[in-house]
């Protein structure tokens, strides 16, 4: 016990954040399934294999929350309230510039898109460099041009717990975004974004988070108008094709957002369905329920 203790105190706090997320993730999943029925906590520590204190530490510790308050962030009631409240925030986020360079929701970013003559390209004569990182949310994995973060998305571990495969499948989905891109295994160089997203330590104005959007003009703007949408915050897809002035293009809204090559820094999580279903995601549904909850814990 005393040698676990030890190495939990040595754990950097991203690293402490990713081991709570491998005991919390079958409990998300559970809640994802029955939050209606509002379980108790002893219910969702059976799910863990845990005790309740220590399930309600991990939570805790993870997210910042207890079970039941993380259980509240999931409830229709809420998402129907951060429905309600999106309107008026992102309309203060435009009025304060934040649709365009500067300070872009929590994690002050900027962004640039590539031109496109190079997205037709498909990424010919880039190179991409990418690495995994801890997150609390799994592995990750980073990908970085010279211009800054291009990437982000998950490992998801399979039954059979192959790592090596699970990173193929995660590298080989944003290989086929930019298939005649150079891409070169280098966590060196992306190791500092891993950082400055998932440590909310570094969030801050003074060092901004470059971002390169790379996809079509309508994928872009669809993109940057989620950057918009802040932290504690939620909409809807076609609440942001009125936003980009395309009110019929909700569903090709919805196919935009599902495409979004920079997972959790370009908030696609926090599009919900119209009368606040917590809707698909393409890192799955556990993992976008896990980011919510998580987010709470910061806005609290």
């Amino acid at each position: 016990m005393l040698k676990l203790e030890e190495a939990a105190n040595s754990a950097s706090p991203m690293e402490q954040a990713a081991d709570d997320y491998a005991h919390v993730r079958r409990v998300i999943a559970f809640l994802g399934d029955h939050w209606k029925t509002q379980p108790s906590v002893g219910e969702m520590a059976a799910q863990a294999g845990l005790s309740e204190s220590h399930l309600t530490h991990l939570f805790n510790r993870w997210a910042g929350l207890s079970p039941k308050a993380f259980l509240q962030a999931l409830t229709l009631d809420h998402a129907r309230a951060l429905l309600r409240d999106s309107a008026s925030l992102m309309d203060a986020s435009f009025e304060v510039g934040l649709s365009g360079p500067g300070r872009l929701h929590d994690l002050f970013i900027t962004h640039e898109a590539m031109s496109p003559g190079e997205y037709k390209a498909r990424g010919e004569g880039l190179t991409l460099a990418y690495g995994w990182h801890a997150s609390p949310f799994g592995e990750a994995l980073m990908v970085a041009s010279g211009r800054g973060l291009a990437g982000l998305g998950w490992v998801d571990l399979g039954a059979d717990g192959d790592l090596e495969a699970a990173r193929a499948v995660a590298l080989a989905d944003m290989v086929r975004r930019w298939p005649r891109a150079r891409f070169t295994h280098d966590e060196a160089a992306t190791a500092p974004y891993a950082q400055r997203v998932f440590d909310p330590s570094c969030w801050r104005s003074s060092q901004p988070l470059k971002v390169v959007l790379i996809g079509s003009a309508f994928e872009v703007s669809v993109w940057r108008s989620l950057l918009t949408v802040p932290l504690g915050a939620a909409t809807t897809y076609s609440a942001l094709a009125g936003r980009i002035g395309k009110p019929r293009a909700a569903r090709a809204v919805g196919a935009a957002v599902g495409r979004n090559p920079v997972s959790f820094v370009v908030p696609c999580h926090r599009v919900l369905g119209a009368s606040g279903q917590l809707t698909g995601y393409h890192w799955g549904l556990a993992r976008k329920q896990a980011i919510l909850g998580w987010e709470a814990g910061r806005v609290k």
